[in-house]
């Protein structure tokens, strides 16, 4: 009993990250209203190093001293999960439509679960390679509104390249974040990537430090980085990493998927936008296939 219960803990935790993430487009989309898109990402992870750490030094007693080897692998974990997935997502978000966007980062778990194959050597079973399938599947569907054959002759250009980038580096975050984490609890982990991360966004976005002012930073604005920074980033990415830890990378990253499900979900409820047949079956089938890459 004790057992189960604790996997539905953890199952419970995955489930909760993708919602969380969902939230993510909403807030940003007020930071990005006031901000620029990397200097609302360097504010993001100001308030999430500070989350980061307050919760490091109360529950862990703080940082822990690294080895060369780790300090060489968390700012490996900077560079690709903080650093290089907010250039390429920006970018892409300043070439492509939210719906394609959202599409390539549907592929995420693909990505990482073929790299963790060949890389980690991590088996997955006929059934879980077919619930990776469905799962992409109802994403497409939702994403596209039913309409899949539309987006699958829009074409590719730099925007579509530069959303690749941004996947590929958060399945290489999420890799070699289970490599770090042997010698490291997750929240350690995550603090040290995203110091490093910080101190790289800091050094693109510092030509536009003159240019911010606190009238900016009105409640709306103070609420979105607070929601950006200790939810999806501080608790959201600690509690990816623990499940990295103690699932694998291959049935962690299967619930991305549930990310834009989550997203359109919130966005109907928050910023009133239709809620269409095609999300209600989509969003169906994505959590129909995560649940056969999740059963045991």
């Amino acid at each position: 009993m004790g057992l189960q219960a604790a996997r539905s803990a953890d199952y419970a935790r995955l489930i909760a990250v993708p919602a969380i993430w969902g939230g993510t487009f909403v807030a940003g989309k007020h930071v990005v209203a006031v901000l620029s898109p990397m200097m609302g990402s360097f504010a993001r992870y100001i308030v999430a190093c500070v989350a980061l750490l307050v919760a490091a030094f109360v529950l862990e007693g703080g940082l822990p001293t690294l080895t060369r080897r780790q300090w060489i692998g968390t700012f490996v974990l900077g560079t690709f999960g903080v650093f290089a997935y907010n250039l390429f997502f920006m970018a892409a978000l300043e070439r492509l439509p939210g719906s394609r966007a959202a599409l390539i980062i549907a592929l995420n778990p693909a990505i990482t679960i073929a790299i963790s194959a060949v890389v980690l050597k991590e088996h997955l079973s006929p059934r879980r390679w077919l619930g990776v399938a469905i799962a992409l599947f109802g994403v497409w569907i939702v994403i596209s509104h039913g309409d899949i054959a539309s987006i699958a002759s829009a074409g590719i250009g730099a925007g579509e390249l530069f959303m690749f980038g941004a996947v590929t580096s958060w399945a290489l975050y999420t890799i070699i974040g289970r490599k770090v984490l042997g010698g490291l609890t997750p929240l350690a982990a995550t603090n040290y990537a995203a110091l490093w991360g910080t101190l790289m966004l800091a050094c693109v976005a510092a030509p536009e430090f003159g240019s911010v002012t606190m009238s900016q930073f009105d409640g709306v604005m103070v609420g979105s980085l607070l929601y950006l920074g200790i939810g999806g980033t501080a608790l959201a990415f600690v509690w990816y990493y623990m499940s990295v830890k103690k699932l694998g990378t291959a049935v962690t990253s299967i619930f991305n998927n549930l990310v834009p499900v989550f997203g359109v979900a919130i966005s109907v409820l928050v910023l009133g936008e239709d809620l269409l047949v095609s999300m209600l079956v989509g969003g169906a089938i994505a959590i129909a296939g995560v649940m056969m890459v999740s059963r045991p």
